[in-house]
């Protein structure tokens, strides 16, 4: 499945939700099922910057795709990075490199978020990036 086709099935899965409590459960709900990082990346150099919470990204390149596995310490933040995770992983580093994320304002998530928390997303989503583009330098050095 393609990244935008991950994003549509994500927007009209949040507007199956008619206000923003149960679209909250349902991210924390996400955070349940996050793929989670090996504790011995739970380190320093893992933790995101720029996020209230504490929040762990580890990325992997398997058959030309990148996978994430992630972590934090907030149940709403972890179901956040779930939800990037489900976009962005098993994903080759160019589309991820590429993609448009609308589908975070087209669900209202962004303006649902605390500054602090939106911030937070915004620095998981340059991670993730970042981990494709360095995957993606390192394939062509090879």
């Amino acid at each position: 499945m393609t990244i935008k086709e991950i994003q549509e099935q994500i927007i009209t899965e949040f507007g199956n939700f008619d206000d923003w409590m149960d679209r909250y459960n349902h991210l924390i709900d996400m955070g349940k099922s996050c793929p989670l990082i090996d504790e011995k990346y739970k380190t320093k150099s893992f933790l995101i910057s720029g996020c209230q919470s504490r929040v762990w990204l580890h990325a992997s390149m398997s058959d030309g795709e990148i996978i994430f596995t992630a972590d934090s310490d907030a149940v709403i933040t972890k179901g956040i990075v779930n939800l990037l995770i489900r976009v962005f992983s098993k994903q080759p580093a160019d589309d991820i490199i590429a993609a448009d994320i609308a589908f975070i304002d087209e669900i209202g998530l962004n303006e649902h978020l605390s500054p602090t928390r939106s911030n937070g997303l915004m620095s998981m989503i340059k991670q993730m990036k970042l981990y494709a583009l360095a995957f993606k330098t390192k394939a062509a050095n090879q």
